[in-house]
């Protein structure tokens, strides 16, 4: 009998213990099954096929086993030359090939799939207590035999399952109800650590499943945070959220940029051979995949041994855990003892306390930002935090550090898990010292020492020199050459300061008139950087119109905002020209968001940078497509976008809201004026809308809407 299988067939009715044991599991061969003999390739066939297999252990060397064994130069060379043969040799084209790994940026659906075996959740436990009933249900369960049992890291990720045919990926589903979940396939195909193809010389099933959790590493996580802080864009909670948020995404290229990793910890199939958990993980984890870390535990000191020494190390690990899981080793219990309608009854996870750490406060910097916005930060004696080693942690305002009554030198509460950035949550009165001062907020500029204002109806303070505070200056620079703005590559934070400081660069218009020369005769600057940076300029010019308004870092004006502003504005000189009054009257603009427009515009310099930026070649107006696109068939309606879609991606039902009048928004409230519902909507927002009343459009039916 097939353990795994059996332990999820009929899994609703498995409330009474098997009386019987199951039949050992018979021994097949599982070597995947061969196709049958042909021609051995030549030529450019040959080639290709060899430098996919060389790409593939490459891939697992570095991304698996962190062992790299050829640099980065060399990776590269053999990469380019399989994509100009595949660009050659269409015919040989392969979706598993390792160029794939960059993803498309073509949209796609996500179509549900019944999983062949539903998959389950774990029951918690957070106390060695609690552990240890569950070893005593589970002895109960299997009349008094003994158990062995193995403990596991539980990594805070979202769960997978992959199906491999024939040593190739097949398919990637989401749990999703547990049920049915998403294919997400073309998505999970850019994780590096994943393999595609599984060694030909290995022992492996002709078709099995391995479950797992796909994770955002914190390097991951804190690299897309600050781009997305910086891009004014919301930031993740944390890396589980990230994560989950990252593999729905509807453009695979950009879910190959953000560096997802995974770990698998089951496996799953007909007539599998192992004995035991451990025998089973340790062959998915010679078949190539990374696999959670697994103890045999001896006994329940074990156990809590275990548990205290991982509560410790799981800190230094590269990615985020919230836990551990303890498992019966034997397949045979698993199968004896069944599961609940929820939950295995040979499993159990176990949940860490939230992290937190006392440390020294050194002292207390005050930095200033792009709209000259001063952010006081805590500067700490360094402390290991959820993988990373944590100096500094924002206090946010003046209002926060009275709050939390900070002095100088104090030890202060540091928390991290489940947060954003490292947080300041308390401090330890006890271990202040006496003559120990209050911190107190600066009143003046640290950088250009201008006196500082505060903004009216908010605890910020800021530094009104806009125009010549260094900071202002390359934050500006910056947000200018940001993805979601005018995305020039190349141009980071040390790059902007660099530009200014040489005096190439005293405003984003300055950009436009470096050139090659002028870049490679800075100090250990490259000629293939600087002719990165100057593509990117020059396709810049082909930028949308509301990213050119974003980019400008008129104070208030995020994102969406410029969006709303190009709709109705349609070009800059009508936007200059605009009063405050005028401005304000457009929805979703405000009286606070038409000031700044009107102020920013009034200074001559910034009007100057505008027309050098128009004679470069910037779009400064809608373009005729997008005018005659555009229409106001919805016009003042906020609608929420909720399901799976047949005819277009969520993302473009989002811009043809756009395009004709409407609002996107998240959530649903009373002011929702309907739902475009797709196949799958969620379950919550199902219920929300039926008891507020919002109507439920099908695409079809938005689609004639629209016309």
């Amino acid at each position: 009998m097939d353990l795994q299988r059996s332990l999820f067939d009929d899994f609703e009715n498995n409330d009474n213990v098997a009386e019987q044991s199951a039949s050992k599991a018979q021994q097949p061969d599982t070597k995947a099954q061969q196709p049958e003999a042909k021609a051995q390739p030549t030529g450019d066939e040959a080639r290709i096929l060899e430098l996919r297999e060389t790409l593939n252990r490459h891939n697992h060397s570095y991304y698996v086993l962190n062992q790299p064994t050829i640099s980065d130069q060399e990776f590269d060379h053999l990469m380019r030359e399989l994509q100009d043969l595949e660009a050659q040799h269409p015919e040989f084209a392969d979706p598993l090939s390792p160029t794939q790994r960059v993803g498309s940026d073509l949209s796609q659906g996500f179509q549900q799939v019944t999983h062949e075996r539903p998959m389950m959740s774990l029951g918690n436990s957070y106390s060695i207590a609690e552990v240890q009933d569950f070893l005593r249900r589970a002895k109960d369960g299997l009349g008094g035999e003994p158990v062995e049992i193995v403990g596991e890291m539980k990594y805070d990720g979202t769960s997978i399952s992959v199906t491999y045919e024939n040593g190739r990926l097949v398919r990637a589903v989401t749990r999703g109800d547990g049920v049915r979940g998403d294919d997400v396939t073309a998505n999970v195909i850019t994780i590096r650590s994943i393999p595609l193809e599984l060694p030909k010389d290995m022992d492996y099933p002709t078709r099995f499943e391995v479950r797992g959790e796909i994770l955002m590493p914190w390097a991951s996580f804190e690299r897309l945070n600050k781009e997305r802080a910086f891009n004014e864009e919301p930031l993740f909670a944390n890396p589980r959220n990230a994560a989950a948020g990252t593999l729905k995404m509807q453009n695979s290229a950009e879910v190959a940029r953000r560096g997802l990793d995974a770990y698998f910890y089951f496996l799953l199939g007909d007539n599998l051979p192992y004995k035991t958990h451990t025998e089973a993980m340790e062959a998915v984890r010679s078949w190539g995949f990374k696999v959670a870390h697994t103890e045999v535990l001896e006994s329940i000191d074990a156990v809590s041994d275990f548990i205290e020494r991982w509560d410790q190390d799981r800190k230094t690990l590269p990615v985020a855990t919230d836990g551990l899981v303890f498992k019966l080793n034997s397949l045979r219990q698993w199968l004896n003892l069944g599961a609940t309608a929820k939950s295995p009854r040979w499993a159990i996870a176990y949940k860490f306390a939230p992290e937190r750490e006392c440390t020294k406060l050194k002292f207390v910097s005050f930095e200033v930002g792009r709209t000259g916005v001063i952010t006081p930060v805590a500067n700490l004696d360094p402390v290991l935090l959820s993988g990373t080693i944590v100096k500094r942690a924002s206090l946010h305002n003046e209002d926060i550090i009275r709050q939390l009554d900070i002095h100088d030198g104090d030890m202060v509460y540091v928390e991290k898990g489940g947060e954003i950035i490292p947080k300041i949550v308390g401090v330890d009165t006890k271990q202040r010292q006496p003559d120990a001062q209050p911190v107190k907020f600066v009143t003046h500029c640290p950088v250009c020492g201008t006196a500082l204002q505060r903004i009216e109806g908010e605890a910020a303070w800021v530094c009104p020199n806009k125009w010549e505070c260094k900071p202002q200056i390359t934050g500006r620079i910056e947000h200018f050459v940001a993805r979601h703005a005018m995305n020039i590559d190349g141009i980071g934070e040390e790059v902007a300061a660099q530009l200014h400081e040489s005096g190439l660069v005293d405003n984003i218009a300055d950009l436009y008139d470096l050139t090659i020369d002028r870049l490679v005769a800075l100090d250990r600057f490259q000629l293939k950087s600087a002719q990165r940076i100057m593509r990117g300029i020059e396709q810049s010019k082909q930028v949308p119109f509301e990213r050119v308004i974003f980019a400008l870092s008129i104070q208030f004006v995020g994102e969406t905002t410029a969006k709303v502003l190009a709709r109705n504005v349609h070009n800059i000189d009508r936007l200059m020209a605009m009063s405050a009054d005028e401005l304000a009257a457009i929805p979703e603009i405000g009286p606070k968001i038409a000031q700044s427009i009107v102020e920013f515009f009034a200074v001559d310099s910034n009007r100057d940078i505008v027309e050098r930026l128009r004679w470069a070649g910037l779009q400064m107006a809608l373009s005729e497509q997008e005018l005659a696109s555009r229409t106001t068939k919805l016009e003042g309606k906020k609608i929420v976008i909720s399901g799976v879609f047949q005819h277009h991606s969520r993302e473009e039902y989002k811009a043809i809201i756009e395009q004709n009048g409407g609002k996107n928004v998240s959530s649903i409230s009373k002011a929702t004026s309907f739902i475009l519902a797709g196949d799958n909507m969620g379950p919550a927002k199902l219920e929300k809308a039926q008891k507020l009343g919002i109507d439920i459009i099908n695409e079809d039916q938005f689609l004639m809407m629209i016309e």
